[in-house]
């Protein structure tokens, strides 16, 4: 038999996103709905080990839907990678009296909640936050959305001042090892060369492109980077290359930073955290336990928290093939 739960715990960890209010909310509404208490940790994992909880009821998470970032606060725990520190959390959890958990993060996030279910048999659940989109087992995370359509409205502005001005800019985005913010808000905004990760596009098809693009009679140009492209060492440096190779570009570099990861989530983002909210306390209801929530095919679905950590969000073939038709 299933243990049966009476209290879960929240947490958010790692990068903020947008959206992951509106999942506390979903999180704490869903408990009240199945007459189950409700307690959120604040800064993540450290708060955990500091016994940092508060009880948290439907008119606790009033007004937060709208909101970017977290009000469970995030922050990084080198304790909570010794056994000492995983041991103390556990000891405060049982003292607060809850029964499971729910973790709102990325794969260093569920990383943390498997081990600490393997030591302790603590019943964990996993709900995936993050602008980078990074996470396998589901087609977005909360925050990704949001996040595009920050990135196209900045480039949107980015290309009225390249027009007027007859420039090259090179905008970076983030995505340390995932392209999809970069491929997806480079298309919806037009660009006119996407530097991913996942594809080495090299210097000389650049310079090709770049080319091709002034003699078609393109008196301005975008080229959107993920900040882990590998094509040079940084969008400076890169910058440089183009300039001594082409002089007759004017380039400029707009790093966009942490300004994706802030401001009111979206529509889409709101929904989503929605749901899967409701799927991961009534997941943990059921007795199921080291699963993430995700969204597969519209469908919200259960993917084991390991194949959620140890398999790779691919990026989409036919987006490649679009962007290049589109950059003719």
């Amino acid at each position: 038999m299933p243990k049966t739960i009476k209290k879960v715990g929240v947490l958010t960890s790692g990068g903020d996103s947008p959206g992951m209010n509106a999942a506390i909310r979903s999180v704490v509404r869903t408990c009240a709905y199945h007459n189950i208490e409700c307690i959120g940790i604040y800064r993540g994992y450290q708060g955990m080990i500091e016994g940092d909880f508060k009880e948290m009821g439907p008119r606790s998470v009033n007004n937060i839907v709208n909101k970017g970032g977290t009000i469970l606060k995030s922050a990084r725990s080198v304790e909570f990678r010794t056994p000492e520190g995983r041991k103390k959390a556990h000891e405060n959890l049982l003292k607060a009296g809850v029964d499971a958990l729910v973790v709102i993060g990325g794969d260093g996030s569920f990383t943390g909640g498997l081990i600490f279910n393997s030591e302790f048999g603590f019943p964990v659940m996993g709900i995936p936050g993050t602008i980078d989109n990074d996470i396998f087992g589901t087609s977005h995370t909360l925050g990704y959305d949001t996040a595009l359509n920050t990135v196209v409205d900045c480039i949107d502005k980015i290309r009225d001042t390249a027009s007027s001005h007859n420039r090259l800019f090179f905008v970076e985005v983030m995505g340390r090892d995932a392209g999809h913010i970069a491929l997806n808000a480079g298309i919806g905004a037009g660009a006119e060369e996407i530097l991913i990760p996942e594809e080495d596009l090299g210097l000389d098809r650049l310079l090709d492109s770049l080319q091709k693009s002034k003699a078609s009679g393109k008196s301005s140009s975008i080229v959107v980077i993920a900040e882990g492209d590998k094509i040079g060492k940084n969008v400076f440096e890169l910058k440089d290359y183009v300039e001594a190779n082409l002089p007759e570009y004017d380039v400029r570099v707009s790093v966009l930073g942490h300004m994706q990861r802030g401001g009111s989530p979206s529509c889409f983002d709101r929904v989503l955290a929605s749901r899967l909210g409701v799927k991961a306390v009534e997941s943990l209801i059921e007795g199921k336990s080291n699963y993430m929530v995700g969204l597969q095919s519209d469908k919200v679905a259960l993917t084991p928290l390991e194949q959620a950590i140890k398999g790779k969000s691919e990026i989409d073939r036919e987006l490649l093939r679009v962007s290049d038709i589109m950059s003719t």
